[in-house]
């Protein structure tokens, strides 16, 4: 969500307006065990957690998903997302 507010798209305190959503995953859930994914579907992208090297996670690149950089999700410097969007 941090880079969603650091280019004006969320203000920090509120979800992020339409199509963001944030993907949910369990408390402990890690990008060690678990990849990001998103699919363009109708135009907009998809997202889902799948546990790293299973058959699910094979099966979803396969299938046209793409793993997101955690660059591009990491929160900025500290290497976390803040709040309850941290994965």
């Amino acid at each position: 969500m941090n880079r969603l507010v650091e280019t004006g798209v969320a203000n920090g305190i509120d979800l992020p307006p339409r199509p963001w959503h944030p993907v949910r995953g369990d408390r402990d859930a890690s990008t060690l065990w678990y990849a990001v994914l998103r699919k363009q579907t109708k135009g907009v992208f998809i997202g889902t957690l799948a546990i790293r090297h299973s058959d699910h996670h094979a099966s979803l690149l396969e299938g046209g998903w793409e793993e997101v950089a955690l660059e591009t999700i990491d929160g900025g410097e500290a290497g976390i997302a803040a709040g309850p969007f941290t994965t």
